[in-house]
């Protein structure tokens, strides 16, 4: 992914976008799927969880994926069919309540789902 920075704020070519990180600092965070209820599936950095509550920074939504049979799958190999996952532009910070899955995910599985292109509509 090619960037620049001016005045102190990284530009990202329209081209990455699928690619794009919020410029959020999650040094030392862990990346992990985490599995709400009700709002569905979300692949970034916790930034802190208590009890079912967790933050999480550079979020991006599963809406759908293809190419892994479940999380722990996507989670451990990333998707074999990126081209076919629905995973819109991330947020630089979530908070979800009700969580009921965190999965720790592999650097290869994580690189696979940044990888993955940004859907809109």
């Amino acid at each position: 992914m090619e960037t620049i920075t001016l005045n102190g704020v990284e530009y990202v070519k329209k081209s990455d976008v699928g690619n794009l990180i919020c410029p959020t600092n999650t040094d030392g965070l862990k990346y992990q799927i985490v599995r709400a209820h009700s709002v569905g599936v979300f692949a970034g950095y916790v930034e802190s969880k208590k009890e079912q509550e967790v933050v999480m920074l550079n979020a991006r939504r599963l809406w759908y994926w293809d190419g892994a049979a479940s999380l722990s799958q996507l989670a451990m190999e990333g998707t074999s069919k990126p081209e076919n996952c629905k995973f819109p532009c991330p947020v630089s910070k979530i908070e979800l309540l009700n969580v009921i899955e965190i999965l720790d995910v592999t650097e290869k599985a994580k690189q696979s789902i940044e990888g993955v292109a940004l859907w809109q509509k």
